[in-house]
């Protein structure tokens, strides 16, 4: 994966394919090459050029360990387009890389030409608050927790019972889960101190690009509720609920979340 330095930092991104370009963002504490399992290669037999971005705190681009805010990270996606001479981007965000994808079509309206948000949400309910807040002071603290726990709980926050239930599943995850880096480095550990931002409706009300929702059922991080008012903020925006998908749902339904992607910028 190529490393440029670009608007202060060096972000790692990895471009693969032809065609229109299709800019891919995850969410906190997560590399770009999670995409790869399931949307970037649906994305390139479908005769997309993927573009995978490392957001800054996640290595090998820099950590940027004395803070990082959305309108940073949304600077990094300008700034990378430009570089790969990109004058018009299909950009895709879930989560944390939701709130940069809006940032980056609300400021830049010229350059998204297509704008999918998955799994994202517009504000915080006080479940979220609380859960947030102590998940920060863990990691602060630099707590580690006996790494099946961290991953029964992070099983139960990010999944659906779909999954959660089948019993062969739910084994894979949890083996998957156990692994999982802890405590967070201070590149994640910047990106976890990232609050949720009272104006984003207002942003989402200025984006012109063509814009689908994706919601998940079983999502409790950021629930259906929250994802429509995202929505509904957005002038002429789509709207999707997938069923049995938790937070993790491009993970876990990933038939599914292909085929709205695919619709959605043209190709079945």
């Amino acid at each position: 994966m190529p490393v440029v330095d670009l608007n202060g930092i060096s972000l790692s991104y990895h471009d693969k394919g032809t065609g229109d370009p299709v800019l891919m963002l995850m969410g906190t504490g997560s590399s770009g090459r999670v995409w790869h399992l399931h949307q970037q290669p649906a994305l390139v037999a479908a005769g997309y050029r993927v573009i995978t971005v490392d957001n800054r705190g996640i290595a090998p681009t820099s950590e940027c360990a004395d803070g990082i805010t959305v309108p940073d990270m949304a600077a990094d996606v300008v700034a990378l387009a430009e570089h790969l001479e990109l004058p018009k981007i299909a950009l895709v965000g879930t989560s944390l890389g939701a709130r940069i994808a809006v940032e980056v079509a609300a400021t830049r309206p010229g350059l998204v030409d297509r704008l999918v948000l998955i799994a994202t949400r517009s504000r915080q309910e006080a479940l979220h608050a609380a859960f947030d807040a102590g998940e920060l002071e863990l990691a602060a603290a630099g707590i580690r927790l006996p790494p099946r726990y961290h991953a029964a709980s992070t099983a139960l926050w990010n999944l659906s019972p779909r999954t959660l239930f089948d019993t062969d599943k739910a084994r894979e995850w949890l083996d998957i889960l156990e692994f999982a880096t802890q405590p967070a480095g201070p590149g994640v550990l910047a990106q976890m101190a990232i609050v949720d931002d009272p104006g984003l409706l207002a942003h989402c009300a200025r984006i012109t690009a063509s814009t689908l929702v994706i919601a998940f059922a079983d999502d409790v991080v950021t629930p259906p509720h929250l994802s429509r008012e995202v929505a509904a903020a957005i002038p002429g925006a789509g709207f999707e609920v997938v069923a049995d998908g938790g937070h993790y749902g491009y993970l876990e339904q990933p038939g599914a979340v292909n085929a709205l992607l695919l619709d959605f910028f043209g190709h079945r």
